[in-house]
């Protein structure tokens, strides 16, 4: 067995799997943090919509590390310097918020936080296809979503121990440990430069040429990507609290069942994410939502029964599937739209997609769980809205174009 693992690892390019390490790496300090922050500060007696509050100022900060990460990345900088810039603003984050008790507290370590997530993102991502030659592209994101899944996932298993113990905030002192970690690995083995706009002719098309394409995609993926916001700040508060028959649950167990599903995640992102690797990117994009949808239906039909802890659990395993096809699917879709040279750009402005649903999901939901004190509402809401994007994969489908390996 572990002869079989070692060989599957090796199939893939050294460059990856460095990159797959420094993302395994990254996400494990981060699903702590970002899965169970809102937690910790349940404990401190914070309402739901400050702590969405502090959730959403995180993202808004993202969006100008995103920019910033794009413009370096389009300047022809090596990947891993937004990567080192993400590290040192996640630090001062965990910083902030081991020692926060005010509202003042959390939101500078939240607005860190944001920024670290900012820089990081487009930098990873626009990596993947210089790393993965000669495999296609597709194939390197099914791995580095793998590895960020199994990140994820030990990452709030480890937090939910804490919480078990006691100890939640914990997943900060994880978080730290991480950066430290994953700078050293950067600087041990430094990411590969990002393709300069001025180096080609399709690096001089002027926005308005190449961005109609991407637009639906980025409405796309701003529907998507406000599940995994839902999951981080709204299910846990939505499991603590209970639903209209359904009781609430321990702060431990509500970790815990965030913690299986993202263990699940990591069993069946490499499989999914391999076979969708074959096909059209409207396969995954429509799979997703779909999945997204059905999944946010059975978490508002939970909290309607005595037993819907049980069809909580099912929800989860179809959000899982959810994200499974879309994160690895929607990083290539975006690749295929965008000219090479305007990269870094296209991928700023993907994961700005990410900024602004954690934006605005976690301040609605927050709302809304305020007024109504179940998630009925929201999870009806989500279902609806992810089921109307399901419109928009036909134009994506007809405008993307698999680029040759």
């Amino acid at each position: 067995m572990q002869a079989t693992c070692w060989s599957w690892w090796h199939q893939f390019p050294p460059a990856l799997r460095e990159l797959a390490t420094v993302r395994l790496v990254a996400s494990f300090g981060a699903g702590g943090i970002l899965y169970l922050t809102p937690m910790v500060f349940h404990q401190q007696e914070f309402s739901a919509a400050s702590i969405g509050l502090g959730l959403a100022l995180a993202a808004l900060a993202g969006t100008i590390g995103r920019f910033i990460s794009g413009a370096l990345l389009d300047q022809g900088r090596s990947c891993g310097t937004p990567v080192l810039l993400a590290a040192a603003c996640g630090f001062a984050g965990d910083g902030f918020l081991l020692q926060a008790s005010t509202m003042a507290g959390y939101v500078a370590g939240q607005l860190c936080i944001g920024m670290a997530g900012g820089l990081y993102w487009p930098a990873v991502e626009l990596a993947v296809p210089q790393c993965a030659y000669p495999l296609p592209s597709a194939k390197g994101y099914a791995l580095v979503r793998s590895t960020d899944a199994l990140g994820v996932a030990t990452g709030t298993l480890s937090g939910s121990l804490l919480a078990a113990a006691g100890l939640l905030r914990g997943v900060y002192w994880i978080d730290i440990a991480a950066v430290i970690a994953l700078a050293a690995l950067l600087l041990l083995k430094p990411l590969p430069r990002a393709a300069k706009a001025s180096d080609s002719a399709e690096g001089q098309r002027p926005l308005r040429q190449w961005l109609p394409a991407l637009v639906p995609m980025l409405a796309i993926s701003v529907v998507a990507t406000s599940m995994p916001a839902l999951m981080q700040s709204a299910l846990p508060l939505d499991l603590v609290r209970g639903g209209l028959n359904r009781a609430g649950q321990p702060e431990s167990w509500s970790a815990l069942l965030i913690g299986l599903q993202l263990g699940l995640l990591v069993l069946i992102q490499w499989p999914v994410g391999r076979a969708l690797a074959l096909r059209p990117v409207g396969v995954g994009l429509g799979l997703s939502l779909v999945c997204f949808s059905g999944g946010t239906l059975l978490l508002a039909a939970s909290a309607f029964s005595q037993h819907g802890i049980a069809l909580v659990v099912i929800a989860l395993a179809v959000v899982a599937l959810g994200e499974a096809a879309f994160l690895p699917t929607a990083t290539e879709a975006v690749i295929e739209l965008s000219p090479k040279g305007h990269g870094g750009l296209a991928m700023a402005l993907f994961s700005q997609c990410f900024a602004l649903s954690a934006f605005a999901a976690p301040l609605l939901a927050g709302i809304l769980l305020d007024r109504h004190g179940h998630g009925v509402s929201l999870w009806l809401a989500t279902a609806l809205t992810c089921g109307l994007s399901l419109l928009l994969v036909g134009p994506v489908q007809r405008r993307s174009k698999r680029r040759p390996t």
